[in-house]
């Protein structure tokens, strides 16, 4: 009796992995093992830049929210005390949005938190 390969599952594995592949350069979106082996490392890539993100738009913020307060008179790291002390809980995002699209808020922001 002939041995079975499945033939039709293989090629379905295939088919979803050269597609995952699709936009790939050259044998990369061509060559099932290729294609495999860069398919494997860009989900590598993406799930560990999924992480980074996070921390790149945390120090975007910190760096436009510094630029902010410096232009009003004082430094991140007091304002951001000073944001403790009175005991105002806002997120550097919101900070961040308040800093670039509404400076007068951002100014009262920071004269509230030195006065």
């Amino acid at each position: 009796m002939p041995r079975a390969k499945n033939n039709v599952a293989a090629k379905q594995r295939h088919k979803k992995l050269l597609k995952l592949a699709k936009g790939y350069r050259l044998s990369r979106s061509r060559l099932y093992t290729v294609a495999k082996d860069q398919v494997e490392r860009s989900l590598r890539y993406a799930y560990r830049d999924r992480k980074q993100k996070k921390r790149l738009y945390r120090r975007l913020w910190i760096v436009r929210i510094n630029a902010a307060c410096r232009l009003n008179g004082t430094t991140y790291s007091r304002f951001i005390s000073g944001l403790r002390a009175k005991q105002i809980e806002m997120d550097r995002k919101t900070l961040s949005y308040l800093a670039m699209h509404e400076p007068e808020t951002f100014k009262g922001l920071v004269e509230q938190v030195a006065g």
